[in-house]
């Protein structure tokens, strides 16, 4: 099979005349909504069960489609980058976004507010991989570790502060407003993108291979569907290990196809660079982790420490805000020093909190969770580091499908992550209260949903250790040779 490997140089557009900073501006602002906007739900689902009149497992979906339809897009938003403009692009998942919000925002039923939710979610899908192969082309390799930063702080915090601002929200207006409030920040970023967004991207348009769009769709999409809907149904139910064995057929026969044909939707082969698939491999446990911790302490805090919602959302607040700020800090230590400065320390700094995690009790206090989840959360800023890292591994003809396989596997890392720590937490607890002597015990009770959640923590932190082996084998490598001379072997 003949593959053309274009030049570190070529394929790229002139950017030395664009303003940057606009640029940045519109996409980050795009972005942070479209992030903010998977967690933002969270506290309002209970009033939404009342408002529609709809069982728990039915208001759930507003969660799982959101995640199920950009678990599905991402992959082939490598493809889309190589068809539509920059400036095409970002307007479309941005006005597409506008259009989610605002029928989400005047739904009259259930099934509306789910559509305008789904619509939100295809330009979430497409925002984020354009945000970060920009900015791989727009900024040069020894300045990417600060702006990667900046990604970070959005990615990082936007989904952290979406429970806070949806209790202040549904306590205070209606929930409504929960969609009504970023209509005006995805306007701004609309009208400075179309002022200053130009293409950065060479236009190729290759030949469209429907069948591994569709082989895509069917893999990631059963494979994020399972995960997801485990954890409401469990895994005896037929949709869930149907989904499942369906997605994880499709997917071998998806990568088998990407491997044999001229034009794959998603060049798989960037995985034969090891310190990409290093990078990868990093960024996955790490994501598991995160989801899971942030889906496991605020149940912590309010099944066992008896906080309302909205009390959760705020301890979990100061980790947010240190984050944000130990973003580009982080990004600006990687343009200086080597990647395992940086990342190694970062994880050492997550595996401190997760072994203090595994000690929670109904005795620990809010300001020792407040410190545990910040320290996490630092740690966390500094790993992410390995996603620039691993990217300026490649060469820029590869950056869409590098930026494609990091968010698809990200969004796979959280479904599969919270789903295997969640079942953790519900086996430590049902085998405690199996062992007890009085299992109706109120105490017995919240023992045995600590013992839970201490057994979930245990595992994170056992993948923390395994991540920490993992990144030993970093090493400085010069940027996209090794990409180049992998594919070009494969000529």
């Amino acid at each position: 099979m003949n593959i053309t490997t274009k030049s570190p140089a070529s394929g790229k557009v002139d950017t030395s005349n664009m303003k940057h900073t606009p640029i940045l501006i519109a996409l980050l602002l795009g972005a942070m909504v479209a992030l903010l906007n998977e967690t933002l739900l969270g506290n309002a689902l209970t009033v939404l069960m009342k408002e529609f009149d709809v069982t728990a497992s039915t208001i759930q979906w507003l969660s799982t489609a959101y995640m199920l339809v950009v678990g599905v897009l991402v992959p082939i938003t490598a493809l889309l980058q190589q068809w539509l403009t920059t400036r095409q692009m970002f307007l479309i998942a941005m006005v597409t976004f506008l259009v989610g919000t605002l029928i989400a925002g005047f739904a009259p039923t259930f099934s509306v507010l789910l559509v305008g939710r789904i619509v939100q979610a295809v330009a979430t899908g497409l925002i984020s991989p354009l945000l970060m192969n920009t900015i791989l082309i727009i900024c040069p390799p020894e300045k990417r570790g600060a702006t990667m930063g900046l990604i970070a702080l959005v990615m990082m915090s936007a989904p952290a502060i979406g429970p806070t601002l949806s209790g202040v929200i549904v306590d205070s207006l209606n929930w409504r407003w929960l969609f009504y409030i970023v209509i005006p920040i995805v306007i701004i970023s609309i009208v400075i993108g179309m002022k200053y967004i130009k293409n950065v991207t060479e236009l190729t348009r290759p030949k469209v291979d429907y069948p591994s769009i569709f082989l895509s769709t069917l893999g990631f999409g059963g494979l994020v569907y399972s995960f997801s809907a485990s954890g409401d149904v469990g895994w005896s139910d037929a949709k869930v290990y149907g989904a499942l064995i369906v997605g994880l057929i499709s997917l071998c026969i998806f990568v088998v196809r990407q491997l044999k044909i001229e034009n794959p939707i998603l060049e798989l082969r960037v995985f034969k660079v090891p310190m990409f698939t290093i990078s990868v491999g990093l960024i996955v446990i790490v994501m598991m982790s995160l989801f899971s911790t942030m889906t496991l302490l605020p149940m912590f805090l309010q099944t066992v420490l008896l906080v309302t919602a909205f009390k959760s959302g705020l301890i979990m607040l100061p980790g947010s805000i240190i984050s944000a700020i130990m973003g580009p800090i982080a990004g600006k230590l990687f343009d200086k020093f080597s990647p395992k400065v940086v990342i190694v320390p970062g994880i050492v700094l997550v595996g401190i909190a997760m072994f203090l995690f595994k000690g929670i009790t109904p005795d620990t206090s809010m300001v020792q969770i407040i410190v545990m989840h910040s320290v996490l959360m630092v740690g966390l800023m500094f790993v992410m580091t390995a996603q620039t890292y691993g990217l300026n591994q490649l060469t820029p003809d590869l950056y869409p499908h590098g930026t494609a396989l990091f968010n698809t596997l990200q969004q796979v890392a959280g479904a599969i992550g919270t789903a295997i720590f969640i079942s953790k937490m519900s086996s430590g607890t049902t085998k405690y209260m199996e062992s007890s002597a009085n299992p109706m015990d109120p105490v017995e009770k919240l023992n045995g949903l600590t013992s839970g959640f201490q057994g979930a923590f245990t595992l994170g932190l056992i993948f923390i250790i395994i991540a920490f082996i993992v990144s030993l084998f970093l090493k400085e490598e010069k940027k996209g040779v090794k990409a180049a001379r992998v594919l070009q072997n494969e000529n």
